[in-house]
């Protein structure tokens, strides 16, 4: 008797010696003289299908000459334990084989070869090269990473919330947005959900995230930047200062990596050559000014005095380094920038914005602020920058009271890019968008 459920490959030595049913790819066929062995993955591990060339085999026999690689097949038959098999030590001897679909002969990329084709044609073939191991288990870990994060959330009463993508006004400058036709009159694809996270801090829903789509109209072509990605978002009100955001980002990073580590981190050093590291709080901070010291001082780091407003890419990586130098911290939190290079809608305090910037591995991955929620120094700040009447809708939230709130977004792709140690975000994204990239 077969079992009528599916058997995942992963579970099946639970199932010594039973008759079983698995669904899967064809890995692999070797047909020799007196026998013929089927590998079938799919996805949660391989088993070996062996098939005795006999008269009572005659149909098996024939149905697995014709097969291809990569075709779907479903098999039937009884699993054995047999420790001369080399792959986990088991086989299946079926009794039925199914094509439930055929793989044209000849494949246009060799996925189990990563470095066999170029990046444009694993993208454009991203099914086929999404079947590679490496690349699978990249969003199985990715998953547990987002789980881990709105764990944390969860087990502090946040509300997952859901914002709209298509809006009137652009939520950080008019520049690097994509202007859409919607209805005779523009719209915009939102650049992240700062606006309406605040208006939910203005509705006294206290503390709020969201994971969900962030459009960049940034012509760039660089390994960490995209035109879409996901950002992981948050918000909560009733704060002091922004060693409140700060304070709380670190706590859920620790917690995300914690999880990670205990799920996947012997498969991530395996695969990937990067161990995870659990850091310990709370992460070093340093004012932006010092830290340009410092660089200086410590490296022989020298830009010009005008540089000096932001982080510069090799500021960037200098910072981890120094970070891991001083104080053996991956990540490393950087303050004090000057307001031209913030959002209207920080909190300043004598001028400067109350937010920051923290580095993990040498990359930037979250900008964190304590919100400006008194409505006339925001609109005051929103008229310095040249929008008053492009944020006038935002501005609304603040006129009938709201509590003082901060929050932060980050790039789940980029923080997975930086997780594995992956060149290019492009490897960290289902489906990658870039300036000369729309398909598939």
């Amino acid at each position: 008797m077969i079992m009528n459920k599916r058997i995942e490959i992963k579970n099946l030595k639970e199932y010594y010696n039973q008759n079983v049913k698995i669904h899967g790819f064809v890995d692999s066929i070797r047909d020799l003289q007196y026998v013929q062995f089927v590998v079938v993955t799919d996805g949660t591990g391989k088993v070996q299908v062996t098939i005795e060339k006999n008269e009572g085999n005659a149909v098996l026999n024939e149905i697995v000459s014709q097969i291809t690689i990569q075709s779907t097949v479903k098999v039937e038959g009884k699993l054995l334990e047999n420790e001369k098999v080399k792959l986990n030590g088991m086989e299946i001897l079926p009794i039925s084989i199914e094509v439930t679909s055929h793989c044209a002969s000849e494949l246009p990329l060799n996925y189990k070869d990563r470095n066999g084709a170029e990046m444009d044609t694993r993208l454009d073939y991203r099914f086929l090269d999404l079947r590679n191991e490496y690349n699978a288990t990249i969003f199985k870990i990715q998953s547990k990473m987002v789980q881990a994060l709105r764990q944390f959330l969860y087990e502090r009463e946040f509300t997952e919330i859901h914002t709209p993508k298509l809006i009137a006004a652009a939520s950080e400058s008019g520049a690097e947005v994509f202007e859409v036709n919607y209805f005779n009159r523009k719209a915009y694809l939102a650049q992240s959900p700062q606006f309406y996270k605040q208006m939910a801090m203005a509705a006294g829903m206290g503390r709020i995230f969201e994971v969900g789509p962030v459009f960049r109209a940034e012509n760039s072509n660089t390994n960490r930047h995209t035109t879409e990605f996901t950002g992981f978002d948050l918000e909560f009100s009733y704060i002091d200062s922004f060693e409140d955001v700060m304070h709380l980002e670190e706590e859920m990073l620790t917690y995300m990596l914690k999880e990670v580590k205990e799920s996947y981190g012997d498969l991530i050093e395996q695969i990937y050559s990067k161990p995870v590291i659990v850091p310990t709080m709370p992460f070093p901070r340093i004012k932006l000014l010092d830290l340009y010291q410092i660089l200086e001082e410590k490296y022989g780091y020298h830009v010009e005095e005008a540089a000096k407003v932001d982080l510069t890419t090799e500021a960037e990586k200098l910072a981890y380094q120094y970070a891991m130098d001083t104080y053996h911290s991956e990540f490393i939190f950087v303050t004090d920038y000057p307001k031209d290079k913030r959002a209207f809608y920080h909190m300043r305090k004598d001028g400067v914005p109350q937010g920051y910037d923290l580095i993990w591995r040498g990359v930037e991955i979250t900008t964190g602020a304590q919100r400006e929620h008194r409505y006339e120094i925001l609109k005051q700040q929103a008229e310095e920058k040249g929008l008053k009447d492009d944020v006038a809708f935002y501005l609304t939230f603040f006129q009938y009271g709201c509590p003082p709130h901060g929050g932060f977004g980050i790039g789940v792709d980029r923080l997975t890019m930086l997780l594995l140690g992956l060149p290019s975000l492009k490897e960290a994204m289902f489906l990658f968008r870039g300036p000369n990239r729309l398909n598939p």
